[in-house]
């Protein structure tokens, strides 16, 4: 049984830091993500998830981690339907994603926002036609609407004045910013960030942090943060789940975490060389490989 450290706090009602209100449905309690057992492979003999259970309400930002190949993007990808569960189930506002026919699918996806890991900005499109594509794509709404809306967007993550530039003159910080304003055109219900603080220098990473909070409760969205950047999420979740070996071993609020004496936990958050993980790959014995055996 995975280790659960505490429960998922109750959302506050108190102002974002820039006063914009929650919205009126954040935080109710009831669940937006909802995994139960669920077991997923590339192949048979490639399992990479097994009998994964986890939930997120409605509102809250809610990080998984875990080390390199342990199964967290492939989370993302269930959730969006790329891949469907081997068994078990993947429920997204009380529907399961298996079971939904392609327009329900399609309808789905129109209602999630995924940032990339690395942004994956369209490189011959400016900042404001990046922006911009996901609403020309899934709407008609009239060219002046759309293009206060896009600069709306631009000027929430702070980068309105850069809406001519291409990707290519931007800094890595700067077109993460773009990528979240992309991913937030559409107001989704459900954001899925992966590895959104790969590549960024310390700056960068605090301020693409602090936006990703900030954007959820003023928007009253429900976002599952999957990363290795264990001290800046500390700061922004509400919740983290930890994966190894295809399941959830550990999982707690923000200071049940720091306080954890769980060691696959302490190891993560300290960042041990030895412990549940290790360093060393299985092999023989040293004196065994030495002796002109066959490795």
């Amino acid at each position: 049984m995975p280790t659960r450290i505490d429960k998922i706090p109750a959302m506050s009602s108190s102002p974002t830091p820039d006063g914009v209100a929650r919205s009126e449905n954040a935080g109710d309690g009831s669940p937006m993500i909802e995994l139960s057992e669920v077991a997923f492979g590339y192949t048979k003999a490639r399992q990479i998830l097994s009998g994964v259970t986890l939930s997120v309400p409605k509102g809250k930002l809610v990080a998984v981690m875990g080390g390199s190949g342990c199964g967290k993007t492939t989370i993302l990808r269930l959730l969006c339907g790329q891949h469907a569960a081997t068994s078990g189930r993947v429920k997204v506002s009380g529907k399961n994603i298996d079971e939904m026919s392609r327009d329900e699918l399609f309808s789905h996806r129109r209602r999630l926002g995924m940032l990339f890991q690395f942004g994956a900005l369209f490189t011959d499109m400016t900042v404001f036609e990046n922006v911009a594509f996901p609403i020309r794509e899934h709407t008609d709404l009239p060219e002046p609407v759309l293009h206060d809306l896009v600069l709306m967007k631009l000027n929430a993550v702070g980068l309105r004045g850069a809406a001519h530039l291409k990707p290519s003159e931007l800094s890595g910080g700067m077109a993460r910013r773009v990528a979240l304003a992309r991913t937030i055109a559409l107001d989704p219900e459900l954001v899925l960030y992966d590895e959104p603080f790969a590549g960024l220098d310390p700056i960068s990473l605090s301020i693409v942090g602090q936006l990703i909070r900030k954007l959820n409760d003023a928007l009253g969205m429900t976002s599952i943060l999957v990363t290795h950047d264990i001290m800046e999420s500390l700061k922004i979740v509400d919740y983290i789940y930890f994966i190894a070996d295809g399941k959830v071993v550990a999982h707690g609020d923000v200071e049940s975490i720091r306080r954890s004496t769980d060691p696959f936990v302490k190891q993560f958050v300290n960042g041990e060389p030895d412990g549940p993980v290790r360093f060393h790959y299985p092999a023989k014995p040293l004196a065994e490989a030495f002796s002109g055996a066959s490795a």
